[in-house]
């Protein structure tokens, strides 16, 4: 991702995201983030899960040529990552992440030469005479070459002056396995005949065993398989990120001189025009100029239902052409299309750092020397009360291996990225970690009416013919009477007439429009009105009673009604509105779940307002109508005011405002761009119960999140003074710690079960 400039008062600010190398642990990420920061107008977050930093600077101060110097002064790598490469893409016989992967190759010496030495160490039977020569020669590959990063990353923070996880596990085993060189050499150890016993107990050494080489290879071994276990999980949980940037088509078939040419998907251009066949994908959004069809847009929006698509109607690059032949003209290309957009929020959100972690990262820059210091402190120790140099040297061991903190560093990023990726597939975009927190604070969510408890768009929603007149018929002359019309409510009632006669619709003579008062024309013979009551009036046309009770009821309620007559009398009213959605009472009730109170806020009249609370299931009293768009953000300032925590759900141009302010903002997807920018949350689905799974999602992630922190710090608090009181032998340290990286990165992927709809409020 290259950088780019805004401006900023009187100068400018850039932004860059760098791809750091050399990163083992949560340490080096927040070594380097804490260099980054001490330059001048920097400001940086390094994220040890997704190996990047996201860096702010003033470009007349600071170059991205300086950012990198910086972090390789640090003694790590960076440099600007290339554009993502598709699956697909990859050339044939490339190797898969594991057979490239030297970390799989280490990991394999280690084991196949580990498992010897600790069986023979284990086993008293087996400790044949000079066994114990055996063993150093097949754990001095493990310790040296199998554990060559950890101590290469040693080495180099050490001559920066640092000192990270790698520091303790490679001082931790480096001592271990020297101390068994010395007393194979230069002490008993190496007698033929010497045996020893060895329990994989929690309790006091009593000093019997004098090597530990296997401490010092199982250790090393355990941390490689805890680190490759770490890595494969970690590219799992970005699994869904990649998986939305290989949802794109690779090639497009281009309309060029009347003729359809397939070209590679990167020679399109805005305003070219492109033809999709049935069950291919959209190459890129756009504006469909021949053709009609339904889109299949599960793969973003986790809607399944396939939406009805024409002449005019915009589309989705990525999604699936389900039914016929289409022409569409290309609208956005590249980074700047709707899945581009949504990879990049979801890329940002798994590079940021909830509060919690900001901690996390806080306590191991300090960790490591404080560890350094109590093993010392613990070898000293022993040795002044016991005199015993083996069990003084096992306990400062074990206190070495046992406190490496990874799974501290793991816990945010790996649970964010999972978060965010599983909301990704079900149509939830996860801004930021922050979002996450302020989740579980919301206790009241205010909710935009039109477009998003409702529709949006006028519908036809009842027909009242009278005694004799045939309700069929009577939509079917009201349509074609309108259908000329391109006003909403007439566009409402002949996308009706269309869908629900069976044949089609009869051609208008002689339509007229009277502003003001309806239409009028001539349709199979009958001189049709329709309009208000006032145009039947005017022809001396009477409205029957049951008919006029029917408009007034209607028009109480907040709807159109729309009077029809034909042939001298008064047939029927249809009433026209903005209709509710399906799926918003049921949407309303999770929320309710949640504990939150739902609060409609509207600009039309109060009787609209209350008709559409009242079935969706929202109080009286939580209605605020005739609100101007101005006045929406004064809304929400009062209900915070009151000492609540308010959610916005909106998805227009006036709903911005109010989602920037609100405590927690949620855009639907398919309004506006100037909504979706000010939001926290984007729903790309046009589905109000994507807000309540939104919501869910972000409060199980931040759950998921504490959970991890919360037995990493407890691990380290129980493990060190058992290490320091001399009753963990160093390999079941070495064991424990790579357990606890791999519990944390276990317990995130979890969230990948997550699925919508459920009534499962647990945070």
């Amino acid at each position: 991702m290259s950088a780019h400039t805004t401006a900023a008062g009187t100068g400018a600010t850039a932004e860059v995201e760098l791809a750091i190398g050399g990163m083992t642990c949560a340490s080096c990420a927040a070594r380097i983030e804490k260099k980054l920061n001490r330059m001048d107008g920097v400001t940086a977050t390094v994220n040890y899960a997704t190996e990047k930093a996201r860096v702010g600077y003033r470009d007349a101060d600071v170059s991205v040529r300086d950012l990198i110097a910086t972090v390789e002064r640090t003694g790590y790598t960076a440099h600007e990552p290339a554009p993502p490469v598709r699956t697909e893409d990859a050339p044939p016989g490339a190797p898969g992440p594991d057979e490239a992967d030297p970390l799989r190759q280490r990991l394999v010496t280690a084991v196949a030469l580990a498992v010897p030495v600790i069986a023979m160490a284990m086993i008293p039977a087996l400790q044949f005479d000079n066994w114990q020569w055996l063993s150093l020669t097949l754990a001095a590959p493990v310790v040296t070459y199998a554990g060559w990063p950890f101590h290469r990353a040693a080495w180099a923070n050490a001559r920066h002056g640092a000192a990270t996880m790698d520091t303790l596990i490679s001082v931790g085993t480096s001592a271990a396995f020297l101390w068994s060189v010395w007393a194979l050499f230069l002490g008993t150890a190496g007698m033929p005949g010497m045996t020893h016993p060895f329990e994989l107990t929690v309790g006091r050494s009593d000093g019997a065993g004098n090597i530990y080489l296997e401490a010092a290879a199982g250790v090393t071994a355990f941390v490689l398989a805890g680190r490759w276990f770490e890595a494969r999980s970690k590219r799992k949980a970005g699994a869904a990120l990649a998986a939305l940037l290989d949802l794109g088509a690779k090639e497009v078939a281009l309309v060029r001189d009347g003729r359809e040419v397939t070209v590679p998907i990167a020679e399109l251009r805005v305003g070219d025009r492109f033809v999709v066949r049935p069950g291919e994908k959209i190459a890129t959004d756009g504006t469909v100029v021949e053709g009609a069809s339904a889109i299949d847009a599960s793969m973003l929006t986790g809607e399944s239902v396939p939406v009805e698509i024409g002449i005019g109607d915009t589309v989705t690059g990525a999604t699936l052409n389900a039914g016929g032949r289409l022409v569409v003209e290309a609208t956005r290309i590249g980074t700047d299309t709707h899945l581009s957009k949504i990879a990049a929020l979801v890329e940002n959100a798994q590079n940021g750092k909830a509060q919690a972690q900001r901690l996390a990262d806080r306590i191991s820059a300090v960790f490591v020397p404080t560890v350094l210091l109590i093993a010392l402190t613990t070898l000293v120790t022993w040795l002044l009360l016991t005199d015993d140099t083996t069990a003084s040297f096992t306990a400062a061991v074990a206190v070495l291996i046992i406190a490496c903190p990874c799974a501290l560093g793991l816990a945010t990023p790996t649970a964010l990225m999972v978060g965010t990726g599983r909301g990704a597939q079900l149509g939830i975009l996860i801004k930021g970690p922050e979002v996450l927190e302020t989740t579980r604070r919301i206790d009241t969510v205010v909710l935009d009416k039109t477009g998003t408890v409702t529709t949006g768009r006028m519908t036809l929603t009842a027909i009242h013919p009278t005694p004799g007149t045939d309700p069929t018929q009577l939509l079917r002359l009201t349509g074609a009477l309108e259908h000329p019309s391109e006003h909403p409510i007439a566009r409402a009632i002949t996308t009706a007439a269309t869908e629900r006669t069976p044949t089609p619709l009869p051609t208008a003579h002689d339509f007229t429009n009277l502003p003001g008062t309806g239409v009028h024309a001539t349709i199979d013979g009958h001189t049709v009105l329709a309009g208000r009551e006032q145009l039947l009036t005017e022809r001396g046309i009477r409205l029957p009673a049951e008919l006029a009770r029917r408009k007034a009821a209607a028009e109480a309620a907040g709807r159109t009604a729309v009077v029809v007559a034909w042939d001298g009398e008064a047939r029927g009213v249809l009433e026209v509105a903005d209709a509710v959605k399906d799926t918003s009472a049921e949407a309303i009730t999770r929320l309710r779940a949640l504990g939150l109170t739902p609060v409609l806020l509207t600009g039309d009249n109060r009787a609209v307002a209350e008709t559409v609370a009242a079935e969706v299931g929202i109080d009286a009293d939580a209605v605020y109508a005739e609100v101007m768009p101005e006045d929406k953000v004064a809304v929400v300032k009062r209900l915070q005011a009151q000492g609540r925590s308010v959610a916005m759900v909106g998805d227009g141009v006036n709903d911005a405002a109010a989602l920037a302010t609100a405590d927690l903002g949620l855009a639907m997807g398919t309004g506006t761009d100037a909504a979706i920018e000010a939001s926290d949350l984007t729903l790309v689905r046009g589905d109000l119960r994507a807000a309540a799974d939104a919501i869910r999602l972000s409060r199980r992630t931040l759950g998921t999140i504490r959970t991890n922190l919360f037995w990493a710090f407890a691990y380290n608090v129980a493990a060190l003074p058992l290490a320091a009181a001399g009753l963990l032998n160093p390999m079941v340290a070495g064991a424990a710690m790579a357990f606890s990286s791999v519990f944390v990165v276990g317990n995130s992927l979890r969230l990948r079960g997550f699925r919508a709809g459920s009534q499962d409020t647990r945070a």
